[in-house]
């Protein structure tokens, strides 16, 4: 895929309605990969002109404030918040809810202004506008999907619809899971758990939660977080239920969906 990065644009004297921000996750791990190309290729198809940082593009420092090492966040979020501020970008969607959460709510107090948009909520107003056009028989039709609430999606910026609007869109079966919503159990890997090994207990959090989906006969877990996806994969594969039920982001379901 050809994708403009801002240093491009830039020299040709052009501005991107909108920055993408990979995120780490997004950028290095195989997996969500998938995800990057899934919503990049959405972007392409509906036409909006948008850009990326390329290698201009730093961890936003979630992982290092969540695990109490402030003075790297900072030090990160100043090397983030200079680039962008620099290129004088106004509009930002990310894939990442970490990402989200911390250049919409966390960055402003050092002087990073801009408005930050999840990209499940872009995904529902291009397809409230008609601009994102579904198969009339879909592959997901009349499939069984739950929806997993990502706790910074959810309880930290209180996005429930969106997400779930688009996956009705794809006119599949939405079931929930028993906690769901402002109740949604996490699935182990916010507040920087991803990195570091477990405390003792008596089962891992994505299991618990891996079960919950299980449960509701889904065919199709949907996230919309790429760290949610890791760990809910790997309960998946835990259960050695691969073959029968498959973890995709709402963009990777979008994208396969679209005329």
């Amino acid at each position: 895929m050809k994708v403009n990065t801002m240093a491009e644009m830039a020299a040709n004297g052009d501005t991107p309605d909108i920055l993408f921000w990979v995120g780490c996750s997004g950028s290095f791990d195989q997996r969500a990969q998938k995800i990057t190309k899934a919503f990049a290729s959405i972007l392409d198809k509906v036409g909006i002109k948008y850009a990326i940082l390329g290698k201009e593009e730093a961890c936003t420092g979630d992982p290092a404030r969540r695990a109490g090492n402030e003075f790297l966040f900072q030090m990160m979020a100043y090397q983030n918040i200079q680039v962008l501020n620099g290129y004088g970008i106004k509009k930002i969607v990310a894939t990442c809810p970490h990402c989200f959460n911390i250049l919409k709510n966390e960055y402003p107090e050092l002087g990073g202004n801009y408005e930050v948009i999840h990209h499940t909520s872009l995904l529902q107003q291009l397809i409230d506008e008609g601009r994102i056009k579904m198969k009339e028989d879909g592959s997901f039709k009349g499939k069984k999907i739950s929806y997993h609430d990502s706790c910074y999606l959810g309880r930290a910026n209180h996005i429930y619809e969106a997400p779930r609007k688009v996956l009705e869109a794809l006119d599949a079966e939405l079931v929930e899971m028993k906690r769901c919503r402002s109740n949604g159990l996490c699935c182990g890997a916010g507040g920087a758990q991803m990195f570091k090994e477990d405390e003792p207990g008596d089962k891992r959090i994505n299991i618990e939660r891996t079960d919950e989906a299980l449960a509701t006969g889904a065919s199709f877990i949907a996230s919309a977080c790429p760290f949610c996806n890791t760990m809910l994969t790997d309960g998946v594969k835990n259960k050695e239920k691969e073959s029968e039920v498959a973890v995709m982001d709402v963009a990777e379901l979008v994208a396969a969906s679209m005329v």
